[in-house]
């Protein structure tokens, strides 16, 4: 004990690590289908390591935060303004309509049972299962003209709000998605999935002569001509352009490559590599050629490569039709392998849309998948290195955002630099998906800031409020996680018939991918994915889940103003 009283007087920020450490371990640890995850195990044993009255400088809690939030609007900032197009118009007014009535819910509750402010933004944060609300909700009481004392305890009621209906707020979204709305509804999650797939394909369950479809594996084949073929005494470019489904790669004469353009007439014998869909190559080469090994210590060099989409020639296209238009040879030779949006693998199918922003993964030879990159947008590679410059005019920006105030019910309310940095972060992430050439942030730069930069904020507030977390547990625990429960159940129920039977959203897939994103609910989403066992309702979960991570994060400052009621001190 003497130990660990020395370490918190000459070293705090030990048990600072050691919390992020060790809650990230207990939140992998399964109990059942549950995992309480790394943030919520994180703020346990925060609580638990503070009971050794630790005391961790609060700027520390700041920084950690606006880097945080800034990276989730950062990271957010494509998506949530392609969100507020007409096209996604309904989607967008499910996710809105569901967070007002999670704001709605946690005000009657605050209202009916005299919740004091840090109690009802705890209960906002675990029934509604967003961190962020703990950091701008506290942002705004400490500009409160109330006691330091008092200010201290309403920040220890949002951890102890936020651990007691963390819980039941994850677990609510996976069994209204997975179970409840389906048995009612009587939908089979895999079934309608399926049929979303095969919708989304035109359809179609395999290819059809000059069909795109990216989900086929691709490969590279090795076939020689055989004697009488039509192909005998013409360029190896005319092949290129006759055959949609595979690419002529390379032409081999006596073991010696020849380069595709100089070949002004095949000849029998000639070997041709060939790169294309699996169930292509193993059809329609056998016209023409058959199949031999791997010339001994040849290498054709071919490239997996990223690039965001930034050119408006594809944007708001679907996979169809950019196949269709394309006429260039680079293009036609080069493979779509991978879409991902907001860090998510869609679905590949015909059908699917693509926006400004998404992340195309592209297969082919590096001359084909230099001309092609120039007509997408830009390498991932090419953002390797943060752009310094505008990632401190951006976060100089929110926290001048920040300071702008406005009175509520005669409270002092600001966004806070929590709100602001989160604007500051959607415009920037916004310019860098349009301007590739500013505002670079990779993609493992910003995934870094927003988890470790949320982790050391929460086990900060875990460990500040440890002493009362006790006492505070023992005087309102039961009641404040039934007050979860109805947090967490309550917005999904209205919110759910509200989209499908108001704003016609029927397809259950996306109707259940609506309630996840609109609830911020990545646990309740993995299950969905889960269920369906494909990637169909990752495209309505993006759009919602954009505008739910702002409008959520927004409620902090507003649950603040708008309930009046102080804790006894």
């Amino acid at each position: 004990m003497e130990v660990l009283n020395w370490l918190a007087a000459h070293a705090p920020l030990v048990f600072l690590f050691a919390a992020v450490a060790l809650g990230y371990f207990a939140g992998k640890l399964k109990i059942g289908n549950f995992v309480l995850g790394g943030i919520a195990g994180t703020l346990v044993v925060g609580v638990i390591l503070g009971q050794a009255g630790v005391t961790i400088d609060t700027a520390i809690k700041d920084i950690f935060f606006a880097l945080f939030i800034y990276a989730v609007g950062y990271q957010g900032g494509p998506q949530f303004f392609r969100a507020l197009s007409l096209k996604s118009l309904t989607q967008l007014l499910s996710a809105g309509v569901m967070c007002v009535l999670g704001l709605l819910t946690v005000l009657a509750f605050a209202w009916g049972f005299g919740l004091d402010r840090g109690t009802a933004a705890g209960l906002a944060a675990g029934g509604l299962t967003q961190s962020a609300i703990i950091g701008t909700a506290g942002e705004t009481i400490q500009k409160l003209t109330v006691s330091a004392d008092l200010k201290s305890v309403m920040e220890t009621n949002i951890a102890v709000g936020y651990a007691v209906c963390y819980i039941f707020g994850s677990i609510g979204p996976i069994l209204m998605i997975t179970w409840f709305f389906p048995t009612i509804m009587r939908w089979d999650i895999r079934t309608e999935a399926i049929k979303l797939a095969e919708k989304m394909s035109g359809g179609a369950a395999t290819l059809e002569p000059g069909q795109f479809d990216a989900a086929q594996r691709i490969d590279t084949r090795f076939y020689q001509l055989q004697p009488g073929t039509d192909w005998i005494g013409h360029p190896a470019q005319e092949m290129d352009v006759f055959y949609k489904d595979f690419a002529v790669e390379a032409v081999l004469r006596a073991g010696q490559e020849i380069d595709i353009d100089t070949v002004t007439s095949l000849q029998e014998g000639d070997v041709l590599a060939l790169t294309g869909m699996v169930d292509a190559l193993e059809t329609t080469p056998q016209d023409f050629a058959r199949e031999v090994p791997a010339p001994a210590s040849y290498r054709l060099v071919l490239e997996n490569r990223h690039i965001v989409l930034t050119s408006p020639d594809f944007a708001d296209h679907t996979l169809q039709d950019i196949h269709d238009l394309t006429q260039s040879r680079a293009m036609r030779d080069v493979f779509l392998t991978g879409v991902k949006r907001m860090g998510r693998d869609l679905p590949l199918l015909p059908d699917l849309e693509l926006h400004k922003g998404d992340e195309l993964q592209v297969t082919g030879n590096p001359r084909d998948l230099n001309a092609v990159q120039k007509a997408i947008g830009y390498p991932i590679s090419a953002a390797a290195v943060t752009d310094f410059i505008f990632f401190g005019i951006g976060m100089t920006l929110g926290l001048l955002l920040g300071l702008i105030e406005f009175r509520l019910g005669g409270v002092p309310v600001s966004i806070g630099s929590g709100g602001g940095c989160l604007l500051s972060g959607l415009l920037f992430g916004w310019l860098r998906g349009t301007h590739p050439r500013y505002a670079a942030l990779p993609t493992g730069a910003v995934n870094f800031l927003r988890d470790f930069g949320l982790a050391v904020f929460v086990g900060v507030v875990g460990i500040s409020a440890g002493p009362q977390v006790l006492t505070t547990l023992q005087e309102q625990g039961m009641s404040l996680f039934l007050f979860g429960i109805g947090v967490t159940l309550i917005p999904q129920l209205i919110g759910f018939f509200f989209s499908y039977y108001v704003l016609r959203i029927q397809n259950p897939i996306e109707a259940l991918a609506c309630v996840a994103g609109g609830r911020s609910a990545n646990p309740g989403f993995a299950a969905l994915l889960g269920k369906a066992e494909n990637a169909t309702p990752v495209v309505t979960f993006t759009v919602t889940y954009a505008v739910a991570n702002v409008l959520l994060t927004l409620w902090g400052p507003l649950i603040v103003g708008l309930v009046s009621t102080n804790p006894a001190p």
